[in-house]
């Protein structure tokens, strides 16, 4: 059976996109999808930049508002910045789980441009770390 999963952050441009990239490339019976409670315009190119060099390509994808997603139901509903948690609407639609599995935000990052790649990288990493062990759970 299919699991489907939404994945929840602000502006659907980093961390929401990255966990999508991974959790496709894991499982490919998997139906992923990501949203935003506040969606930004695009993908951020340095999380398109990170995930190119990890063999996954976002630079076709775009963030998407959640609202295209309440009537819909999912297996697991995953919040992965705080800011998604706490303004989360309800779902009308049937949820199994609904989980929080935090991040910093990478586009928050300051200093050289090696210094917010290097935190663009670290935070792909957790992600991966984090959504792979949560998928050897499904």
């Amino acid at each position: 059976m299919k699991k489907r999963i939404l994945i929840l952050c602000t502006g659907n441009s980093c961390r929401s996109q990255m966990a999508e990239g991974f959790l496709k490339s894991f499982d490919n019976r998997l139906e992923v999808f990501s949203a935003g409670t506040n969606p930004s315009s695009h993908v951020h190119p340095k999380a398109v930049r990170v995930m190119s060099e990890a063999g996954i390509d976002l630079s076709k994808n775009h963030p998407k508002k959640v609202d295209q997603y309440l009537n819909d139901a999912f297996d697991y509903v995953i919040t992965v910045c705080d800011n998604a948690r706490e303004t989360c609407p309800v779902f009308i639609g049937k949820v199994g789980k609904q989980l929080h599995i935090g991040f910093e935000d990478p586009a928050e990052a300051a200093g050289t441009e090696e210094e917010i790649l290097n935190e663009f990288r670290r935070i792909r990493n957790h992600i991966k770390n984090e959504f792979y062990g949560f998928y050897l759970t499904i």
